[in-house]
């Protein structure tokens, strides 16, 4: 990845025309480091030489004083070291102290490990054997880390010898993933084959160990450069499989030529196939992922932006940190990811986990749209013509009339607000649901409805919560129904309107009166739950008591007086006053309170006969009070006349019933 990044950002340069170089080869490849000097993209071997020029760092690094000088000379740096060699260079930076030595595994002469041992705080120690280790002097405490390309095969047998040396030894294997997983794989194919051909410079640590190793393996190894270099004869020694390999810093056009040449020579495959051998169909044998391919890999490296997973491909993948779902990574860690682009322009495979769960949130809403099922969803955007909602981390728009079964006059009140939704259309392709809050809570209120219904019988008490008031009684919900509370079911009493009785919200208890299913309509009784006011009336109002009470009714023969709602008593004519009158309304009002003793109480009949002339005659003349003049006339004899009277005019006040608008 290092050096296919560090060659195609030097190619961008050459093409720029910007006056530019490399501090030192570029890269191990002296193809690659002709083509780019050719390009005008020479390399040099001093700060001096570069002074005044864009400066190309090469993917092995150098030391921090270096990139000081260059840019002190006027340079522009353009730093192409590898990420697993920054990865390195950190590593030692952070731990190392000047009482903590460094131990370097690698090459002493290589770049990566001069630049590497710059960064060290205290002694550093380079050792390129588990024999160089086993000799070093013993320490109370160290940090080793491993040249990226080191072979991997070597450093466990060098940290076991450091152990015996070093009482606490922080171990990083700072190896590149592509480096172990090349040699590996080289060392399989070399095991097979009957000849080997490893491309790459012979000045590349990587591709002289990456030959070494398929040397073991294979006798018959060759290491070339390009194509030219191998034998004539080389294809012609009977072997039927030769294998080709090459060092991570071999350039891909030097790999294709070696290809192409040992197809026209048409040794290691039929004749009749030997057409249709071509580089795509070598480049098609590699490449195993396409966008949309689920890969897992392990994290090899993190910056504040992206973080680099190895998953096995030629190049690592690189997941940008908005794509990022997991949380807080750390190096090794194991991820899963989806492949977004397989080359993004620069050689990189582009990956995102964001795409897996948004895929899965998006089957499991379908199962859920499938099964008729709820979801749950949040505001998020109010746009023309309805909402934006995110529904389980899948984008979904709510059509304005599907907000609520009434008009939706401020549709941004929805913003942030949690909500129940269906999900009433999908477009597959698009990967985009239309929701409906609103089918929702018809449903929800079906059902409730039904619920209801399925528990209303005739004769049951329930509680309600008072909904609506009108002139003829009281709509009250009986747990998602309504029922009607009609005004001459609501008091004992008489009463003008509800409101005298109930509240709009009010919470009561009620009795189902009758059922009409068919029609959904439900009669309701209120007064039935309250206390009857005849029952106790004589104990309430006791002969011979004086109490308050409202002229309610005036009529030829006396003045009916409520006491309580429910409760009238008649003052006859001749107990109105202290003198005769002519005519009731001489002494009383309609609505006037007044003060009368109780003369006699029937509650079987209920009826309740009142006096204001004797209330009056004791406050004048105590309880010497003379006898009447006249005869007084008993309540109870009144005619039936009167009687009949009474019984009309209290008919003709209550409206029937059946007569009320239904419910």
């Amino acid at each position: 990845m290092g050096v296919k990044r560090a060659v195609e950002a030097a190619e961008k340069v050459a093409a720029s025309g910007v006056p530019s170089c490399t501090l030192g080869e570029l890269i191990h490849n002296p193809q690659v480091v002709e083509s780019l000097r050719e390009r005008g993209l020479p390399p040099v071997a001093s700060i001096e030489e570069a002074a005044g020029r864009q400066v190309l760092i090469r993917s092995h690094g150098v030391a921090p004083e270096v990139i000081e000088g260059l840019q002190a000379a006027g340079s522009e740096v353009l730093d192409l070291t590898c990420p697993f060699v920054a990865k390195l260079h950190r590593i030692v930076a952070e731990e190392s102290a000047p009482e903590i030595p460094v131990i370097l595994v690698g090459e002493r002469e290589h770049p990566e490990v001069r630049g590497t041992a710059a960064r060290a705080k205290g002694p550093v120690h380079v050792v390129v054997s588990p024999e160089e280790a086993a000799v070093l002097p013993e320490m109370e405490r160290a940090v080793v880390a491993a040249q990226t390309t080191y072979p991997p095969d070597r450093w466990e047998a060098v940290i076991r010898a450091l152990r015996g040396r070093v009482r606490s030894l922080s171990e990083h294997c700072t190896i590149c993933s592509a480096t172990e997983i090349r040699q590996k794989e080289a060392r399989a194919l070399a095991a097979e084959a009957d000849a080997m051909i490893v491309v790459g410079g012979r000045n590349s640590a990587n591709t002289r160990k990456l030959y070494a190793a398929c040397l073991e393996l294979c006798p018959q190894t060759i290491l070339v450069e390009s194509a030219a270099e191998i034998p004539p004869a080389f294809a012609n020694t009977g072997v039927s499989f030769i294998g080709i390999t090459a060092g991570a810093s071999t350039p891909a056009s030097a790999l294709e030529e070696v290809v192409l040449t040992m197809t026209d020579i048409n040794n290691q495959v039929p004749t009749s196939d030997a057409a249709d051998f071509t580089m795509d169909a070598v480049a098609a044998s590699m490449v195993r992922i396409r966008p949309g391919t689920v890969v897992n890999g392990t994290v090899v490296q993190i910056t504040d932006d992206e973080v680099f997973v190895n998953f096995g491909y030629k190049s690592e993948g690189i997941i940008k940190r908005s794509e990022l779902t997991q949380g807080d990574v750390k190096e090794n860690d194991a991820i899963e990811a989806e492949v977004v682009k397989v080359n993004d322009g620069e050689g990189n495979v582009v990956l995102s986990q964001r795409n897996i769960v948004n895929r899965k949130a998006w089957e499991a809403l379908m199962v859920r749209y499938e099964a008729s099922e709820y979801v749950n969803g949040i505001g998020k955007e109010a746009v023309k013509g309805g909402l934006i909602a995110d529904v389980e981390g899948v984008r979904a728009f709510v059509p304005a009339s599907h907000l609520s079964p009434r008009y939706v006059e401020k549709i941004g009140d929805f913003v942030g607000k949690e909500m129940k939704l269906k999900i009433i259309e999908v477009d597959q392709q698009k990967k985009r649901i239309v929701a409906s809050r609103k089918a929702v809570m018809a449903e929800e209120a079906a059902a409730k409805k039904k619920e209801a219904w399925d528990r209303l019988e005739e004769g049951v008490i329930i509680h309600g919560i008072v909904r609506r008031l009108t002139d003829f009684g009281a709509f009250v919900d009986v747990g998602g129904v309504d029922g009607l509370i009609h005004i001459t079911d609501l008091s004992w009493g008489r009463v003008k309107h509800p409101s005298e009785v109930v509240k709009p919200n009010q919470e009561i208890d009620v009795k189902v009166k009758s059922l009409d299913r068919e029609r959904e309509r439900i009669a309701l009784d209120y007064k039935s739950l309250q206390p009857r006011p005849w029952d106790n009336a004589s104990e309430k109002y006791p002969e011979g008591s004086i109490v308050e009470g409202k002229v309610v009714r005036i009529t030829d023969f006396g003045a009916f007086v409520e006491l309580q709602p429910g409760l009238d008593g008649l003052v006859h004519i001749s107990q109105c006053a202290l003198n005769h009158v002519a005519k009731v309304e001489d002494a009383v009002q309609v609505g006037e309170i007044v003060r009368v003793k109780v003369l006699k109480v029937d509650t079987e009949a209920k009826r309740i006969s009142l006096s204001i002339k004797q209330v009056l005659e004791d406050e004048a003349f105590g309880d010497d009070v003379a006898e009447p003049e006249f005869e007084l006339v008993n309540p109870e004899e009144v005619g039936a006349e009167e009687a009949a009277a009474l019984e009309a005019e209290e008919a003709a006040e209550a409206p029937a019933a059946e007569e009320a608008p239904e419910a």
